[in-house]
């Protein structure tokens, strides 16, 4: 009798006992005419039988029918409960209870369903407690962390407060930012390489397409490590070799990656420094860690793998389940050492703007701040929004040099949108931003000039 601890996460789902991980795979099915199965043997199908393949169950926990018609008689739900049975029948012994991170693309609706499932499959839930939150185990004084988790689909990010432990404050979910975006992206680069290099099409036969998923996981780590990454595919009896710099595949994800670095600027406010805190699963994706570091500054934590399921297992041991039934749990003490963050006193100015760009006109930015809203005010520097513009306050914002940083200043009932979020209260800009008031708004490029005139 004791307690696990499981981190539903559909890239990875994961349990762990006492002293190892009991269960580690993906949220797959595949749903064949007589038989369903779910994890890793579903997964090495997913390009042999991709019409059968179901990987969005746990992202999308409802009841409705699936829309392949040959499979309506089932629902996320039913893929749900296929692969938690399963989970439990492998792992547990009598009197076992679990203890569950879950991720922020969780909503209530999910999680009620997701219990109302364990119930009926009598798989006792001591509680639910934010991934984020389980995966933090120490304080980072003197910087605001935030925990970056990628699931299939999704980029998740949550911001922590630390008052005295570790708090959820809020989430983001970033579409279309997941392991399964950035594996497509991946392997259409490889495969253009081994055409190029061998001339071997390994997307033509499905056996070879899903060859390269299985071994992808191998060239990534190396891609990780090294400038170049060394492909070698064999296909009936022949074996077909190329090499790709280890840039290259870095570039193939840099549109997943600047959305994540994009959501977390908006996140940070200007006199915060960041920590940001990422999960294996994301420290494994090449490049990632470095562009981060690079575009949102602070440090990059790397954590171990099966640092969540660990963290809430550590902490939780005597975890119950309550009278009152199982509520998501936000915060929970820490149990390492805390770690100090350097506060960089001298901020790069790389990439620092010297213009705002709006309506064909470059007005300077400098440590006067340059106010922007729909009525002029007398003594300030002002842009103009004259037309009538829902969403946009009569002193919006102001852009302004501070401590060496190009800042964006919201004052407005409506919010300020960088690259598409909106910021929490101030944001640091860098040259390329876009901001946007109102809707559909307004819209002013950072740019930088290489004279004052604005040349």
């Amino acid at each position: 009798m004791s307690l696990l601890s499981a981190h539903i996460n559909d890239a990875g789902i994961s349990v762990l006992g006492a002293d190892r991980m009991l269960y580690r795979e993906p949220g797959f099915a595949l749903l064949e005419d007589d038989q369903l199965t779910t994890g890793t043997r579903a997964f090495e199908n997913a390009r042999v039988k991709p019409r059968r393949i179901q990987n969005r169950f746990w992202s999308d926990l409802k009841t409705d029918p699936l829309p392949d018609r040959r499979f309506q008689h089932l629902s996320a739900a039913d893929l749900v409960s296929r692969q938690l049975e399963q989970v439990w029948q492998q792992i547990s012994s009598s009197g076992d209870r679990l203890a569950v991170a879950v991720p922020a693309y969780m909503n209530s609706d999910n999680l009620g369903l997701f219990l109302g499932i364990a119930n009926e499959l009598a798989v006792p839930i001591a509680g639910l407690v934010d991934a984020a939150v389980a995966a933090t185990r120490r304080e980072y004084k003197g910087a605001v962390p935030v925990h970056v988790d990628l699931s299939l689909h999704v980029a998740t990010l949550s911001r922590l407060a630390q008052n005295g432990q570790a708090q959820l404050e809020r989430n983001a979910v970033i579409e279309g930012s997941g392991i399964m975006t950035l594996y497509d992206a991946w392997i259409r680069v490889i495969a253009d390489a081994l055409i190029k290099q061998s001339r071997f099409d390994p997307l033509h036969t499905a056996e070879t397409e899903q060859l390269l998923l299985d071994r992808l996981s191998g060239w990534l780590a190396a891609a990780s490590s090294g400038d170049k990454v060394v492909l070698d595919v064999e296909y009936q009896g022949i074996s077909h070799k190329a090499e790709i710099d280890s840039l290259h595949l870095i570039s193939a994800a840099a549109p997943v990656y600047q959305r994540i670095a994009s959501q977390l600027r908006a996140i940070y406010r200007a006199e915060e420094t960041p920590a940001i805190q990422l999960s294996d699963r994301a420290a494994r994706m090449p490049g990632l860690a470095d562009m981060l570091a690079a575009r949102v500054g602070g440090e990059v934590f790397l954590l171990e793998p099966g640092a969540t399921a660990r963290g809430l297992l550590t902490r939780c041991r005597d975890m119950q389940r309550g009278e009152g039934g199982v509520s998501l749990i936000r915060v929970l003490p820490w149990d390492q050492s805390p770690v100090a963050i350097r506060n960089d006193e001298a901020p790069t100015t790389v990439g620092l703007p010297t213009h705002a760009l709006f309506d064909n006109t470059a007005y300077a930015i400098d440590d006067r701040p340059l106010t922007l809203g729909s009525q002029p005010a007398p003594g300030e520097r002002w842009i103009d929004l004259q037309a009538d513009m829902p969403g946009v306050s009569r002193r919006h914002c102001t852009l302004v040099l501070q401590n060496g940083q190009c800042v964006v200043q919201d004052f407005s009932r409506y919010g300020t949108f960088l690259n598409g979020h909106k910021i929490d209260g101030s944001a640091v800009l860098q040259i390329g931003d876009l901001i946007r008031l109102g809707s559909p708004g307004y819209e002013l490029r950072l740019i930088m000039t290489e004279a004052d005139g604005g040349a």
